[in-house]
């Protein structure tokens, strides 16, 4: 199977690993810095973690392991539309550009909330790729379910 859309579904893979070395990169040390002993955490959830280093004035290491978990939600559904999409032959043209268009937004919204956390643009970001992978979804429901 050889389909251009591969390419942005291996790109947004590649980046969601990118995000999970900078999450530890930066969570690690900020948990020392705050004093927090990770080998002595039991049953913790990372929202107890989030709100230990937050108490420690150590936020912005939560906004990258937010935006880690980000990358786990609404790309599901990415990864596996643009699948069926190469599989079915509609992996070219313009269903691979909305696809770079998608991870393209998704890199941006990653950096906006890594760096600023500014909710208005991650926000206007996120609806845009939303849109985009609705036009994704509606791509392979016509070619899928309707022809």
């Amino acid at each position: 199977m050889e389909s251009n859309i591969l390419g942005p579904v291996v790109a947004l893979a590649a980046w969601t690993m990118i995000i999970w070395i900078w999450m530890y990169a930066t969570r690690l040390p900020a948990m020392g810095r705050a004093g927090i002993d990770g080998t002595k955490i039991i049953g913790s959830s990372s929202g107890a973690l989030r709100e230990a280093l937050i108490a420690k004035g150590e936020e912005k290491a939560s906004w990258v392991a937010d935006n880690y978990n980000h990358l786990h939600e609404a790309p599901t559904v990415f990864y596996a539309v643009c699948l069926v999409l190469a599989m079915i032959g509609q992996g070219d043209n313009l269903n691979a550009t909305i696809a770079w268009a998608y991870v393209g937004l998704r890199v941006a919204h990653s950096l906006v909330q890594i760096f600023s956390n500014r909710v208005i643009i991650r926000f206007a970001l996120f609806a845009l790729s939303s849109i985009a992978l609705m036009i994704l979804v509606a791509h392979s429901v016509m070619s899928v379910l309707l022809h």
